[in-house]
């Protein structure tokens, strides 16, 4: 295990985070607050990223899949200790498991919170609080990426570590390239939404939070009732459209840089995600117009919440504990089934899915037919058959976690649909649940155990399983 090689990429993790943090800052002095939480942290995140890059010099600079894991598991826990500082600072989170709880949550794109009045907060630890949805939408790892040079041919395992999906598509041949070509896209799309949110006459601070907590799918707002404050059309119909958006692999909008309309079209998991959407919105719609005035109004609703539930944006204009038990179960079905892969939205992913209803018709086909040999395709391709192994690995770890995350939940205070949806919810990045923990709610109540619990879930659900729980067994410190 090269650990000299690990320390050092966590250390320009960390520098980069004190820039990062140079934001929040900023806001701080626009409106009057005090910077010393963000100047603080910026000092110590600078002198241990620093530290470590001056002192620390890797012999061997080769990356393998082993150090790729630990490096984006690592990163992921000290930015998520260090980020919850300002929280700690400023006083505005007093209690180290309730900050590092909301900083889990900012960063791995979850939206639970433990707050209870959110708009009493300072606008500087708002911003910051939005602003980790965004670092950790696009991926800590991939920012490095971008910006510094490459480690070697070993960064591939970096980027399957932390971007979300079945398998990991090159946008270039080189991976400092494609990690630049991911945040030119998320970049430009979030500057796009911010035009679009100043244009139906949003303030430019609730434009540029929101637009993180879109981009990121992560859904913080600065108001207690999300984005149900504003009762706007417009608003709504800018947001559930970005909130679509991010939850398209991000190769697709690449393809349509470089006008490959084809390969875009011949997108199944696109294509299954959108039809999902019209689908379940149209249903639920349908079945909760008997609490508005019209069918429009239903689906206006519908629409928003289907788009962000499935997204795991998390983002409410209505309070869906109130809808009929149909319809909030098609809610918790859709917080496991997620976005895209390789975009920002957490779940399980619609290719998985996709992939597991494919093989499925493949096996039935075999059990009549013993001799026949059958590939399975998509978007018009080929998948190798270690991508089904990985697929069947990635579900057996899931179900585990989840299941262990689950009974230790149960332990506190809470009814079953509030233990499972907040264990299902964490777990795929999404925010709200039912019941206590609903839209309305928050995870304040339940205990510091179990934050930590639904915390390590958060973590889990955003690196997809395999790099926490490699960090945690023998076998990724053995030999070769």
């Amino acid at each position: 295990m090269n650990f000299s090689l690990i320390f050092r990429m966590v250390g320009w993790v960390l520098v980069a985070l004190a820039g990062l943090l140079l934001l929040p800052l900023i806001c701080a002095l626009c409106y009057g607050e005090s910077v010393l939480p963000y100047l603080y942290t910026i000092l110590l995140s600078g002198v241990l990223g620093g530290l470590a890059l001056l002192f620390i010099r890797p012999r061997k600079k080769a990356l393998y899949a082993r150090e790729g894991y630990l490096t984006v598991a690592l990163s992921w826990i000290i930015v998520s200790l260090i980020g919850c500082l300002p929280f700690l600072f400023s006083g505005a989170i007093p209690r180290f498991a309730d900050a590092f709880f909301e900083t889990v949550s900012g960063f791995t794109t979850t939206g639970s919170t433990i707050l209870t009045d959110i708009e009493s907060l300072p606008r500087g630890i708002l911003f910051w609080r939005s602003f980790t949805h965004w670092i950790g939408g696009m991926g800590v790892i991939v920012f490095i990426m971008a910006i510094l040079p490459s480690a070697g041919s070993g960064s591939v395992h970096i980027m399957k570590a932390e971007v979300p999906g079945t398998s990991f598509g090159k946008m270039a041949p080189k991976l400092k390239v494609t990690a630049k070509w991911l945040y030119y896209i998320y970049i430009a799309l979030t500057l796009i939404m911010v035009i679009f949110l100043l244009g139906g006459g949003m303030s430019l601070f609730d434009s540029l939070v929101h637009a993180f907590g879109t981009a990121g799918t992560g859904g913080f707002s600065v108001y207690n009732t999300s984005i149900g404050h504003y009762n706007n059309l417009y608003f709504e119909i800018v947001i559930t459209v970005f909130m679509l958006l991010f939850g398209i692999n991000f190769n697709v909008f690449f393809l349509l840089l470089i006008r490959d309309f084809k390969s875009v079209l011949k997108s199944d998991e696109m294509w299954t995600y959108l039809g999902i959407v019209a689908t379940v919105s149209l249903v639920i719609a349908f079945n909760i117009t008997s609490l508005y005035q019209n069918f429009a109004e239903a689906l206006r609703y519908s629409s928003f919440q289907v788009a962000s539930i499935i997204t795991t944006t998390g983002y409410s204009t209505a309070d869906f504990c109130n809808w009929p038990v149909f319809s909030q179960t098609i809610l918790v079905l859709l917080t496991f089934c997620g976005a895209c892969g390789g975009s920002t939205g957490g779940g399980i992913k619609v290719t998985r899915f996709l992939l597991m209803a494919k093989k499925l018709k493949r096996d039935l086909h075999q059990m009549i037919h013993p001799r026949s040999v059958k590939a399975i395709r998509l978007n018009g391709k080929q998948v190798e058959e270690s991508t089904i192994s990985d697929l069947t690995a990635y579900l057996v770890a899931y179900i585990f976690i989840a299941s262990i995350g689950f009974l230790l939940i149960s332990l506190d205070k809470g009814d079953f649909a509030t233990s499972f949806t907040a264990m299902a919810t964490c777990l795929n990045n999404v925010g709200p649940g039912l019941g206590a923990v609903g839209p309305t709610g928050n995870f304040s109540f339940f205990a510091d155990g179990t934050k930590y619990v639904l915390s390590a879930l958060m973590l889990f659900g955003r690196l997809e399983i395999f790099p926490l729980l490699l960090s945690l067994s023998p076998v990724l410190y053995r030999g070769r």
